[in-house]
């Protein structure tokens, strides 16, 4: 039996994966409709997280920062008031690597085991259930949930100890931001100058310059879909993570400070809520040019 607490953008599809693989799935959020809905897909629907862990031998959350874990694994009605000894912890989210060692550490105490399984891929990797997972814990338990995870993921990789996982989460989450931002400052140019983008990214997509941010992103940009799958506020939380970590082992970020920078301005604007290609706009407000508009060259 599974527990699953956090049922959002990425939660509610993750959740889908696993039932449709005949998992039990007992879920918590504190969206009552998100719980009602997947209660209504064949999910067992709980009133805590100490009432999930109750029904269940792993559990995992998949929830917005390392306060929401804290609280939901430690608070009052958390799963260490539910849990039984020798269930195993998955925490999925993105948070600091020094709370999941914490975390970690503590859970020993209570005969639980944790892994730290950060994803990348966003919200159509989640629905497909091609998920990339970082893994940190003891190769033991990694290997007694992975048969889970690969409902969710497709590349899954023991990384190391607990927080190893949540680490390469930090690095992957500085090459996506940055990768965006540089594509974005690029997409500027290129329209502003008066080339057709999607002629422009048909034309390099093929080179040195091609990735999957670039096959991902510039899509939504030329139809101006900023609906959320990475959301800029979710982001700017990683790269304040990022800074934190890198600063405390002495590891300089500038790109990454810029970055952050750039998500700040967006959350300003009132536009944190929305995909994290919606930095586009922050270059064209510097700009004052919109990408779908014709150039005067």
């Amino acid at each position: 039996m599974l527990g699953f607490i956090g049922i959002g953008i990425m939660g509610k599809p993750m959740v889908r994966n696993l039932l449709r693989h005949g998992y039990t799935v007992t879920v918590f959020d504190i969206n009552e409709e998100a719980v009602r809905e997947m209660a209504a897909e064949g999910a067992v629907p709980a009133h805590s997280p100490k009432e999930a862990a109750q029904h269940s031998d792993v559990i995992f959350t998949m929830l917005p920062n390392s306060e929401h874990v804290k609280s939901v694994v430690l608070g009052a009605d958390g799963i260490i008031e539910g849990a039984k000894r020798g269930t195993i912890f998955v925490d999925m989210s993105s948070i600091s690597p020094v709370v999941s060692k914490e975390l970690a550490e503590t859970l020993v105490n209570y005969d639980i085991d944790m892994l730290d399984a950060p994803v990348s891929g966003g919200e159509p990797k989640a629905i497909d259930g091609t998920l990339s997972i970082m893994v940190g814990g003891k190769e033991e338990v990694f290997q007694k949930v992975k048969p889970i995870l690969q409902c969710m993921g497709k590349d899954i990789i023991l990384v190391g100890g607990n927080g190893a996982g949540t680490t390469a989460k930090l690095a992957n989450q500085i090459m996506v931001n940055v990768n965006i931002a540089a594509m974005s400052e690029a997409v500027m140019l290129a329209a502003k100058a008066g080339i057709d983008i999607e002629k422009m990214y048909q034309a390099v997509r093929g080179g040195l310059a091609g990735s999957a941010v670039l096959d991902a992103k510039v899509p939504l940009i030329l139809k101006r879909n900023f609906k959320p799958g990475g959301r800029i506020d979710i982001n700017l939380k990683d790269l304040m993570n990022v800074v934190e970590a890198a600063h405390s082992i002495g590891v300089p970020v500038p790109l990454t400070s810029q970055v952050l920078e750039m998500f700040y301005a967006l959350k300003v604007d009132g536009k944190e809520g929305l995909d994290h290609a919606a930095l586009i706009q922050y270059y064209e407000k510097l700009a004052n040019f919109n990408v779908t508009q014709t150039a005067n060259v």
